[in-house]
């Protein structure tokens, strides 16, 4: 048999006891349905749920337009409205709070504008209207350009452009120790950079003083930026150009291009230079080498010649005169065999000079007859004779210099076989 049994003159059974009175707004009851009042009620309705929850949000379902009252439907629907509208907004308000970091960056957040906390890469969440999350690359090198026309030492203009390569360290302090980080590093880039120019000469920024400028301009620019406590660490400083300005950059220009020749041509003589020196240092050794040779090469003559006198000395002690004699024969015969001249002395005490070299070479002959070979005997000293000794004929003196030849000739012999006698 079913519980709820239709057709009862609207009165339904159910199993609790309890009649349907939702259709009777005024509150009028059968007899029968009160006698069945014994019963407990059924369960409670969603309607009466949703209405009570309304209820606690804050009494939604305003007032009607005649009386003031509105009707138990019209209360139920606008207090399930006004609680699936709450649940929306919580739904929406919690999902709205997530969000990701990438890899690259650090998420700094402040909760009602005052630092919390920082959150690494990765999916995350915050409340919504209460957390803010600002996103910092920590990883990417980013480049600052410097530039400007500044003065140096010695008064004079140039203009000079810098790049800065720089990297977020602290994200904390990057966002919040000064008020643009960016902007405080351009100027402080700028001051740096006007400091160290002014402390140069415009020609060694122009030449060799690039690689001293730039590692400078970055000391100076990390003292600078260190006690602000900004987060950011340079990585490098490039020194890109310097040039003068344009109303005189055509002299710097052939400054430049003379320094560049004088530099040519340094290195034009230091290769010069190692070539010829190392040729000189050779001629020098050899020259050394040569002196030392002499040296030894003169003291084993003296020392030979010591050693021959020492063996001469015994006979010269035994036969002084021989020995006295044949010592300049010697000595006669050493310096005679270096010369080409002979000199010749007659009976008549005058001194002629022999020609060997024209006659060894047979031009006397070829050129000249007997008596010119005979006029060519110089004479080089003469005695105080009588005048007609002096005006001998050609064939005469030629007759006598033979003798005198011979003559000599035959008293080197009997010396030599004088002296051979002698030693042995």
């Amino acid at each position: 048999m079913a519980w709820n049994q239709p057709g009862n003159n609207g009165q339904d059974r159910d199993p609790w006891g309890s009649s349907n009175n939702s259709g009777n707004s005024g509150g009028n009851n059968s007899g029968g349905n009160n006698n069945k009042g014994g019963r407990e009620q059924g369960p409670p309705d969603l309607d009466d749920i949703f209405r009570k929850l309304s209820k606690k949000l804050g009494g939604f379902g305003g007032k009607g337009s005649g009386n003031g009252n509105t009707t138990g439907p019209q209360k139920n629907l606008s207090g399930r409205f006004a609680g699936l509208a709450v649940v929306a907004v919580v739904v929406i308000w919690a999902a709205s709070g997530f969000y990701t970091i990438k890899e690259a960056e650090r998420g700094v957040v402040t909760r009602f504008g005052k630092f919390s906390h920082l959150v690494e890469p990765g999916l995350n969440w915050k409340p919504t209207f209460i957390d803010k999350v600002q996103a910092v690359n920590v990883e990417s090198v980013r480049e600052l350009a410097a530039s400007g026309i500044m003065l140096t030492s010695d008064e004079n203009v140039v203009r000079v452009e810098m790049n800065v390569q720089y990297r977020v360290t602290d994200p904390r302090a990057y966002l919040f120790s000064v008020a643009n980080a960016d902007d405080s590093l351009s100027q402080a880039t700028d001051s740096a950079l006007r400091g160290v120019i002014g402390k140069y000469t415009m020609d060694k920024i122009l030449t060799e003083g690039r690689t001293t400028v730039r590692s400078d301009t970055q000391r100076v620019l990390e003292e600078t930026i260190r006690p602000y406590h900004m987060g950011i660490t340079v990585q490098d400083v490039n020194f890109q150009t310097a040039r003068p300005p344009e109303e005189v950059k055509a002299a710097f220009d052939d400054a430049i291009a003379a320094r560049e020749n004088e530099q040519q041509y340094i290195r034009e003589a230091e290769a010069y230079a190692n070539e010829v020196q190392p040729r000189a240092n050779g001629q020098a050794q050899r020259l050394l080498e040569n002196s030392k040779a002499y040296k030894d090469r003169t003291v084993l003559e003296a020392q030979g010649e010591v050693a021959r006198f020492a063996e001469l000395l015994p006979e010269y002690k035994a036969a002084p005169e021989i020995t006295r004699e044949r010592l300049y024969i010697e000595t006669m015969q050493n310096v005679l065999s270096h010369t080409r001249k002979v000199l010749i002395n007659d009976k008549s005490n005058n001194l002629m000079v022999l020609p060997l070299d024209q006659l060894l070479r047979g031009k006397a002959g070829a050129t000249n007859d007997s008596g010119d070979d005979a006029s060519s005997m110089i004479p080089l000293r003469q005695s105080a004779t009588p005048s007609n000794s002096v005006k001998k004929s050609s064939a005469s003196n030629s007759s006598s210099s033979s003798g005198s030849v011979m003559d000599q000739r035959r008293a080197d012999a009997q010396r030599d076989d004088t002296l051979r006698v002698g030693r042995e």
